[in-house]
């Protein structure tokens, strides 16, 4: 059954639809009042947002999450009903009778609207938050620095909605977590704890536990199962998890995925259809570009325009890369990988130009295109490079949970071109596992305007 509020939400998006629809037609004509046709395809729209949106969680609590999260969901539920409504325009033979300007116009202003509107509506409730109200009540068990951790971050986060009630301190040896916020009651003692949380009428309990901890674990769950008590567990799981670890369900039955790829499946199809969408626009915007492109590298010297190679792309397996070639026709010693060096007399003077601008990655949106490649993530590297840095580099295979990209968080921070030393490759390794633990879709975003900005031309890149 769908709650008043996310009705209330789900009404206003149908609003903004129509009224961005309307203010595009004014911004410039009046493209609505000429032809029924628009009229279907706001209709469309709307139905396929009403449709769509909740499979992205657009209308799931927000209390504690990304603000930055919230947007980029917004933004790119709000991109995949435009395609859908466009793609159904196309097939009824009906596209031709849009104005391709007012569409742009149209899918710009109503998703602006809907961040706007949200964002306005978090303002709020933040505020309201600040000064005491709306506050979710927490309850924390737990010990150490982990649950040290979560208390002050309920607390140094009031803006989020919840605030610390009562902990169970249940450490054997070390520092109190009763000394994090003196002001907050301390138990060391179920029972008592238990009978607090009922007369204090606290519903959220959080468990910030060990896996160790199992019998405390237990204890508390029956304590509180005839209470209407939320209880959470978050388990201290940095000394096993590779990355930050997220539950999914497999068969039926809760797994923690201590080292497995970091993206949920909604998050891979997000970046999918993000990475789709983006490359499918780049080839068309950039097209006249990459024929010019192709005719100087055949004018440059004899061979091919395109230079291919293989590299391992998401769970190790192998495809065929694709990029300008920059440099002459020259043999390889089989097994063995020469990387470029400054000066390198096999570069092309239009390669070194397409090498130091990244020009030469450009045929890479065709691997994005095709599913190989994301427009953003790990870079990959040749498979003569991945027999030998997987062998001295902690942690360099799991570069490959996810896609590799065009570009990433280790490009944009200067760690690209030749890897002369072992030093250098261990430091591209780290940026691209904090890209791996930290992905969000602002994230990509943030790295591909650095990109377009900063990342095009660096000293490195040769």
């Amino acid at each position: 059954m769908i709650k008043p509020e996310e009705l209330a939400a789900r009404l206003l998006d149908v609003v903004l639809v129509v009224s961005g629809a309307a203010i595009a037609s004014n911004i410039r004509f009046d493209e609505i009042g000429r032809a029924n046709i628009y009229y279907a395809f706001v209709a469309f729209a709307a139905a396929f947002a009403l449709a769509l949106f909740p499979a992205f969680g657009v209308y799931d609590s927000w209390r504690g999450r990304s603000k930055m999260g919230l947007v980029g969901q917004v933004s790119l539920a709000w991109l995949a009903v435009q395609t859908c409504a466009l793609v159904l325009m196309f097939t009824l033979h009906r596209s031709d009778f849009v104005s391709r300007l007012w569409f742009a116009y149209w899918t710009a202003t109503t998703g602006g609207l809907m961040i706007v509107s949200r964002i306005a509506v978090h303002r709020v409730l933040d505020r309201l938050r600040l000064a005491g109200l709306n506050l979710r009540k927490v309850a924390v068990v737990g010990r150490g620095v982990h649950a040290a951790e979560l208390v002050r971050k309920i607390d140094g986060h009031t803006s989020a909605g919840f605030r610390t009630a009562a902990v169970l301190d249940v450490q054997h040896e070390g520092p109190a977590l009763s000394g994090v916020i003196p002001a907050v009651p301390a138990f060391a003692e179920l029972h008592a704890f238990a009978d607090y949380i009922r007369a204090q009428d606290i519903h959220e309990l959080w468990l910030a536990l060990p896996l160790s901890e199992e019998h405390t674990i237990y204890d508390c769950v029956q304590e509180l199962r005839e209470d209407l008590v939320n209880i959470r567990f978050m388990p201290d799981l940095r000394s096993v998890a590779m990355f930050d670890s997220t539950m999914i369900d497999l068969l039926g039955v809760p797994a923690i995925n201590l080292v497995a790829s970091p993206l949920s499946q909604t998050s891979q199809l997000q970046k999918e259809m993000f990475d789709r969408l983006f490359a499918a626009a780049a080839l068309i915007s950039l097209a006249p570009l990459l024929v010019a492109i192709a005719i100087a590298v055949k004018l440059s010297s004899r061979g091919p325009v395109l230079f291919r190679q293989k590299r391992k792309g998401a769970d190790g397996r192998v495809f065929t890369i694709y990029k300008f070639r920059s440099m002459r026709l020259h043999a390889e010693t089989p097994g063995a990988l020469c990387q470029a060096t400054r000066h390198d007399a096999r570069i092309t003077p239009i390669g070194a130009f397409l090498r130091h601008t990244s020009l030469d990655e450009l045929p890479q949106f065709f691997n994005v295109l095709r599913g190989d490649m994301s427009v953003v993530g790990p870079r990959p590297h040749a498979l003569e490079h991945d027999d030998l840095y997987q062998k001295v580099v902690a942690g360099y295979i799991q570069r490959y949970r996810i896609k590799p990209g065009i570009t990433g968080w280790a490009q944009i921070n200067g760690f690209r071109g030749e890897t002369d030393q072992i030093e250098k490759m261990e430091r591209r390794v780290e940026h691209d596992l904090y890209y791996l633990g930290n992905w969000s879709f602002a994230l990509d975003m943030r790295i591909i305007a650095a990109t377009i900005v900063k990342g095009l031309v660096h000293n490195n890149a040769y």
